[in-house]
């Protein structure tokens, strides 16, 4: 996966059971204990972990388990090369380092199995870092058996933030928690380390089930309680059966109890999330350690469907089959990963959708072998080079719809494109998509209002069209805010507590700092985001609710302060809570680790101004420019810097190349006239406001500003 060049750190609808008990004297604190424990009582599911993509997540680089050519292969990558070698059982690949010297790493860990292979190098202070090119594990026939580059279309070499030997590619924050079993990422900020551990290499059997200790000191007892001595149970189903009951679509009885705790503890790391605990709770909900994406915009498409590397639960939740009570181990066996009813998914699909009615002709338009249900119902993107997934939203085609909003076409794979959009219906009611396109481009908050009593539509997409709203505020649009913040569904609360950041400090006084003493901490922490620039406005009792809130949105983004993103998230907020030291603190280190940049160079300048060091900020605001020239805003507020420090002349220069190449941007144009006037160059003045009206003819300010102009050259 690229990640995003900026992350923001950026169901759940009742509490997930953790079949939780005290332990029974003699009983301890439950511990991991590792698979091998597992296989004494349970051999057939540990049979089935066996080999599975879980139990080789990750291991450590032996002949057996690198799949990649190190004798003395080469891989030519743009103006670089990178060298791969072993010697015995060492294995070792020369390349460029974040300073485009060559050098020799060790390669200690394999990492994923298929349809590719990575390696983890190691690097200073504990960390350990993914190569960029990885090995292409598929059969040669295939195209397959070679190395290949993760970005091959885009130089990424040293000096760039994206740099394999950064922070984007570190495999103790950004992989990890998720290859391995009972993570503890240990990173000190203070010394910027890693101690990074885990009790089991791989994913093992207590990544989904938790600790094991209790449940094997009363299985040897022969006393295993009604939790079985687990902190969770995964059985979804308690008694539940699907029937078709004369319906050609399979029902479950009785309907599920949402969310189901399967979902929750696969979206761990079957989720676009950012994590803001240290310590995972098996059992606990996902929106209590973890902040979940909503359908943003880059990482999914408007109509929801997968853009990015977003994984399958953002998208599932969005599923007619998740709230009908379909579970991951409904279709897929949760032991050996593999698909339910052998390899044809269109046989999983005819568990609960009769083949008598839906893989007919009559149903698709084209004979059963010639597709399978999921390359029209499931539409799948490649991710890092090679490896396609599915999206797990399970929708219906709409030709039409993606023929209007920003969303892919799976149809077209097989059918010409024009002829499936002439061909569609439109539905009786608006897609979400349909509304969330609109207000990406346009105030929509009328119909962002009306959707929100739609409960056909899924929760994640309300949430989303929520952010959606833009100020002023009316009273619907106030009333949505409020109704979402009571919903059960934690992605609801977020959105809310996401639109009502738009608003005036007045209206969100209104709110009285709700959501800041949530039951789930991805919601406290938005909260505290919320009202942090008015949180002296607050009454005592939510004053205080605040200051715990933002205690813990601290000691989370603390937590992720190896990575710039979360530096510069944290920076905010301690600039918005006015610890501007703070704040420069921690924008100096996310420039040291990426100083290429721009945004962070731009925020660093800001933070430096507030404290005063005006000659420091100067420095900063221009590399911000020479980093991305294109960007209005920082050619802006360099020339603003630049005028503030006695040198008009510098900024003019600026502010008319600016001008040229932004002529309709607002603050360039009325930066520059106002310079042009304070250095007496009246008519360049008059003309640069008159460039500006045409884009801008009701602005009064400019009118007046014009006006006086003229009246200064007639004198």
């Amino acid at each position: 996966m690229r990640p995003t060049r900026f992350l923001s750190y950026g169901i759940l609808v009742a509490l997930v059971s953790a079949c939780s008990q005290a332990p029974e004297p003699g009983d301890s604190v439950p511990s991991f204990v590792g698979s091998e424990a597992c296989a004494e009582c349970h051999q057939s599911e540990f049979d089935a972990w066996q080999g599975s993509h879980h139990e080789l997540a990750m291991q450590p680089a032996t002949n057996a388990t690198v799949l990649g050519d190190f004798d003395d292969a080469r891989f030519d990558y743009f103006d670089e090369t990178f060298e791969f070698s072993r010697d015995g059982t060492q294995f070792s690949v020369s390349a460029r380092d974040a300073n485009g010297e060559r050098r020799t790493w060790s390669v200690s860990y394999t990492f994923g199995i298929e349809p590719l292979q990575q390696y983890l190098v190691e690097a200073a202070n504990g960390r350990k870092q993914a190569l960029p090119v990885a090995w292409d594990a598929r059969p040669a026939a295939n195209g397959g058996q070679r190395w290949f580059h993760l970005y091959p279309d885009e130089y990424v070499g040293p000096g760039d933030p994206l740099h394999w030997t950064g922070p984007y590619q570190n495999w103790n924050f950004m992989c990890a928690e998720c290859h391995s079993t009972h993570l503890v990422m240990g990173y000190d900020f203070d010394t910027d380390t890693f101690g990074t551990t885990y009790s089991e290499v791989s994913v093992g059997c207590e990544a989904c089930h938790g600790p094991g200790s209790v449940h094997v000191s009363q299985a040897e007892r022969d006393a295993l309680d009604d939790a079985l001595g687990l902190e969770l149970s995964l059985n979804d189903h308690q008694g539940a059966a699907w029937t078709f009951e004369s319906t050609s679509i399979a029902r479950r009885i009785p309907p599920p109890a949402l969310p189901t705790s399967q979902a929750e503890a696969c979206g761990r790391c079957h989720a676009r999330r950012g994590q803001l605990a240290p310590h995972y709770q098996h059992g606990s909900l996902l929106a209590d350690t973890y902040s979940i994406s909503l359908l943003d915009e880059g990482l999914y498409f408007d109509d929801g469907q997968i853009r990015e590397e977003v994984y399958v639960y953002g998208s599932f939740l969005q599923s007619r089959m998740y709230h009908a009570g379909v579970t991951c181990s409904d279709c897929h066996e949760p032991h050996s990963a593999r698909l339910r009813a052998g390899s044809n998914p269109s046989d999983v699909c005819a568990q609960c959708h009769l083949p008598s009615v839906f893989a007919g002709r009559e149903h698709s338009g084209h004979d059963p072998s010639d597709a399978a249900c999921v390359d029209c119902h499931m539409a799948s993107r490649t991710y890092m080079g090679i490896d396609d997934r599915r999206d797990h939203s399970f929708r219906i085609p709409r030709p039409d719809l993606h023929a209007s909003i920003d969303a892919p076409l799976a149809c077209n794979n097989c059918h010409d494109k024009d002829v499936l959009v002439a061909a569609g219906e439109q539905a009786s009611r608006p897609h979400f998509g349909e509304i969330l396109s609109e207000a990406r481009q346009r105030p929509a908050n009328e119909l962002i209002v009306s959707a929100q009593a739609d409960d056909g539509i899924p929760p994640i997409a309300r949430a989303t069209l929520l952010t959606q709203l833009v100020p002023p505020f009316s009273r619907d649009d106030l009333q949505a805010v409020r109704s979402a913040l009571a919903h059960r569904d934690p992605l609801m609360r977020t959105g809310a507590l996401r639109a009502l950041r738009n608003a005036a400090p007045s209206i969100r006084m209104e709110f009285s700092g709700e959501g800041l003493t949530d039951s789930l901490r991805s919601v406290r922490l938005e909260a505290a985001r919320t009202y942090a620039d008015v949180r002296d406005l607050l009454p005592a009792e939510q004053a205080r609710a605040f200051s715990v809130a933002a205690d813990e949105l601290r000691s989370s983004l603390l937590m992720a302060g190896s990575m710039p993103n979360a530096l510069a998230n944290l920076a905010a907020f301690e600039s918005m809570t006015g610890n501007d030291a703070k704040a420069v603190r921690y924008l100096r280190r996310a420039v040291e680790a990426t100083p290429a940049i721009g945004p962070l160079q731009h925020a660093l300048g800001l933070a430096l101004v507030r404290e005063g060091k005006r000659n420091e900020a100067l420095a900063a605001f221009r590399r911000a420019h020479e980093l991305e020239p294109a960007d209005a805003r920082f050619v802006y507020v360099y020339a603003v810097a630049l005028n503030s420090l006695g040198r008009p002349t510098d900024a003019i220069d600026l502010l008319t190349t600016a001008h040229a190449d932004h002529p309709g941007d607002f603050d360039i144009g009325w930066g520059l006239a106002t310079m042009l006037r304070d250095v007496g160059d009246i008519d360049a003045a008059v003309e640069v406001t008159g460039t500006l009206a045409r884009t801008h003819p009701e602005n009064a300010d400019l009118r007046r500003l014009r006006e006086a102009l003229e009246a200064t050259g007639r004198r």
